[in-house]
């Protein structure tokens, strides 16, 4: 077969992402990068820069996106560590995401001029206070792009040199990446990357509101669960309804089916992603998913039924 198309996994969290993104990595044309990169999809990263260089655009809007964008890449990414104790930089090579993000400013920057900054302390008149001169802080004048693909174009290459090249350093032609919120970003994926393909892997929403209870991440509480999850489903069901993605490369997975029926189910996944069937050492159980189905009494069950009740079945579940 050709190659195949990059991968986007997504879902609710708690649904599967990871091991199914363990299973597409374990395929030997397909890398997987091996943790949440977050710089695409969350707040400060590549999709709020391309609406504030494009349709947002102004000089005071723009240049907030860039400095949320600098921190992001340069201090939050190269920061976090998986548990494993990696950085995504370390995971795509350090010299290859330090050069590419350094070659990243000079395409969305126009112009960079310093500013007199106040003067901290006593001073007098236009004297600064202090014997070391007047202050000055670094402004930038951002980019703007008339022309969103072109954008989209020189954001694409910072993706293809990060996730390319990690994924030609594990000798794979192509890369799968997860973040669970790419469920809510579809659109602005296939902008960025126009052929990947995207794998939704859903779960019974009661079995994931159960799973988040236990997250340090995620509301303790049953209310907390809900008011957390109810509008991720909500949004995404929203836009699910008006979205045209018969015509799209998406793949939706149920959980409880790779489980009832792994090998066939991974056969099933891999032909949708254009490439051959091969053994995984990951795979997908039932008793893995049906461990909390007593984790609630009968009353604080039907409660959550009912909050539920319009979401369960639009899910496709009973």
């Amino acid at each position: 077969m050709s190659d195949p198309s990059p991968v986007f996994v997504a879902g609710t969290g708690r649904s599967g992402t990871s091991r199914l993104a363990d299973v597409i990595g374990e395929h030997p044309l397909i890398h997987r990068i091996p943790m949440e990169t977050r710089f695409l999809v969350d707040p400060g990263g590549l999709r709020d820069l391309a609406d504030a260089l494009t349709h947002r655009y102004d000089p005071t809007v723009g240049e907030d996106a860039l400095h949320r964008l600098s921190d992001m890449l340069t201090v939050r990414v190269p920061g976090r560590r998986d548990d494993r104790g990696k950085t995504v930089p370390e995971l795509v090579g350090v010299r290859r995401y330090r050069d590419a993000v350094q070659r990243l400013w000079p395409r969305l920057v126009a112009h960079a001029y310093d500013e007199p900054a106040p003067a901290e302390g006593f001073g007098d008149g236009d004297r600064p206070a202090g014997p070391f001169g007047t202050p000055v802080r670094r402004r930038v004048v951002p980019g703007f792009f008339d022309d969103r693909g072109e954008l989209l174009g020189v954001l694409r290459g910072l993706v293809d040199t990060l996730f390319g090249g990690a994924a030609a350093d594990a000798g794979k032609p192509t890369w799968c990446e997860k973040t669970p919120f790419n469920l809510l970003c579809m659109d602005f994926l296939w902008e960025l990357v126009p052929d990947a393909t995207i794998v939704h892997v859903t779960r019974h929403p009661v079995a994931v509101l159960a799973s988040h209870l236990a997250q340090p991440w995620a509301p303790s509480t049953v209310d907390g669960a809900l008011a957390y999850l109810v509008p991720i489903y909500h949004r995404w069901l929203t836009w699910r309804d008006t979205a045209d993605l018969a015509g799209r490369r998406y793949v939706e997975v149920r959980a409880e089916d790779l489980a009832a029926d792994w090998p066939g189910q991974r056969r099933a996944l891999f032909a949708r992603l254009g490439v051959d069937d091969v053994t995984t050492r990951s795979t997908f159980q039932a008793h893995r998913l049906a461990h909390r189905d007593h984790q609630f009494d009968t009353g604080t069950r039907e409660r959550i039924e009912a909050a539920l009740h319009r979401i369960v079945p639009a899910m496709g579940y009973e």
